[in-house]
């Protein structure tokens, strides 16, 4: 079985009716990059993040985001310890492989931004001394879309720094059940410390390495392009998706592919990936923030724009 697919299978011991989520998150992993989880409290992003971690032989940190958060906190800094005489580094919950950024929009932008290096760059930098972040370092940060009291929006520049942002969503009914079903003797978190590794850290960067071998058409690298340079062009967005948002969408059509089990990129990948992976980077005309928009923008100009087929090019 495909490493991203047993990972997958088991996270959904504890996430029910998920699957989509649960891979794309996967997915974004494995293409190297970050994800931004908006939804509503008590939907699963927090345990999705446990789960996640309890499946890869990792080291897992949780920073809960507060208004008095500094980035320190989140880093680390030296301490001066007297009996040596001298400066040592005490390193911050960021020195990991899985770090859960809870509640992410509560902290303030100063602190928001400590963030950043670590998420591009690997590494941090504090009083001159750069320091390298262990490899896979992957960031699954959370907030609340509903509550504004107390919080502070994330600026254009952090948000284009999560290759995906996803949203959990209410389970139907079906699921609801089953939900309550499974975990009826209140023993959630019980079986949350059953799940056992099924990848170890050199597993995911292995199969990083593998997916960007998959195949891409030259016709659907140009589709890519065309919906990106679409986004560039509408009265209703202010700015459109970068260089950066176009190789997201790249890398994770690749890992995509990857994950089920295919060499080659399928049209159906990008079709898929594309509002996760750009609608968060848009600037629209109406506001900054507006997701649900957003979202619109990227679905019409899915419909637009012309799909490559391999008869050639034809209207969706």
């Amino acid at each position: 079985m495909n490493k991203i697919q047993a990972i997958k299978e088991n996270i959904s011991k504890i996430i029910v009716g998920k699957d989509e989520t649960i891979l794309l998150t996967l997915c974004s992993m494995v293409a190297g990059g970050h994800v931004l989880l908006e939804d509503v409290p008590g939907t699963g992003k927090t345990m999705l993040a446990k789960a996640l971690s309890r499946s890869i032989s990792g080291s897992y940190n949780r920073i809960q985001f507060t208004p008095d958060l500094l980035p320190s906190d989140i880093t680390g800094l030296n301490v001066y310890q007297a009996a040596k005489g001298e400066f040592v580094f005490n390193p911050g919950p960021v020195f990991c492989n899985i770090l859960l950024a809870d509640e992410i929009n509560r902290a303030t932008p100063r602190t928001q931004a400590g963030l950043l290096e670590c998420m591009e760059e690997r590494q941090v930098t504090i009083d001159g001394k750069t320091r390298k972040l262990d490899e896979p370092f992957f960031v699954i940060a959370t907030q609340n879309p509903i509550e504004t009291s107390g919080t502070f929006p994330l600026p254009e520049a952090q948000l284009d720094r999560f290759i995906m942002k996803l949203s959990m969503g209410f389970p139907g009914k079906k699921q609801e059940l089953e939900i309550l079903r499974r975990f009826q003797e209140g023993n959630k978190n019980e079986k949350l410390d059953e799940l056992s590794s099924v990848a170890t850290l050199e597993d995911i960067l292995t199969m990083r390495s593998e997916a960007m071998k998959v195949e891409v058409h030259p016709d659907l690298m140009a589709y890519i392009t065309d919906i990106v340079d679409a986004t560039r062009n509408r009265t209703d967005v202010n700015s459109g998706v970068s260089p950066r948002g176009s190789l997201a969408l790249l890398y994770c059509a690749k890992v995509l592919a990857y994950a089920n089990d295919r060499a080659y990129v399928t049209p159906e990948d990008i079709k898929l990936l594309a509002v996760p992976v750009l609608a968060h980077r848009l600037i629209l005309s109406g506001g900054y923030g507006a997701s649900k928009n957003a979202k619109a923008v990227i679905e019409e100009i899915l419909t637009e724009v012309t799909v490559p087929t391999e008869t050639g090019f034809a209207n969706k």
